[in-house]
């Protein structure tokens, strides 16, 4: 897993830095080497608001890319929420690339072998109505 980490609105120390390779290092496990992962921090400076660190993270995988934000008091709590969050996504994102595939096949597997499987019973053919006689049917009597 490759990491790229950005900063707006600040300075990016390196405390944080290493805290933010260090927590999402577990990805790595669930990711492929090649896999991009761009992590932004920003900070809201209106005092209003009390949840003003936030982080972003964007993971460039082969299908769509799984993208992740959150906000907390600190950049520290921000990142242990997002973490949390992504593990959940590429999770997903992983059973639906093995195991959706399998699922398909095994179906595809039953249907066929339903299909090669003759019939212990054959149908029975439906009986052919005997013709009216030309003297007793409606149009005769009309």
């Amino acid at each position: 897993m490759r990491l790229q980490v950005k900063i707006h609105h600040g300075h990016l120390t390196d405390s944080i830095r290493a805290y933010a390779e260090k927590r999402l290092s577990k990805l790595d496990r669930r990711l492929h080497d090649l896999t991009l992962v761009e992590l932004t921090l920003s900070r809201e400076h209106n005092p209003s608001i009390t949840q003003d660190h936030s982080a972003e993270a964007v993971v460039y995988t082969k299908g769509p890319s799984i993208v992740g934000k959150e906000h907390a008091e600190t950049y520290e709590a921000a990142i242990d929420k997002l973490v949390d969050k992504l593990e959940r996504q590429i999770e997903r994102y992983r059973d639906k690339r093995t195991h959706e595939p399998r699922r398909v096949a095994s179906r595809r597997k039953e249907a066929s072998l339903a299909e090669a499987e003759p019939e212990a019973e054959p149908e029975p053919e439906p009986e052919a109505e005997p013709e009216p006689e030309p003297g007793t049917s409606d149009e005769a009597a009309a």
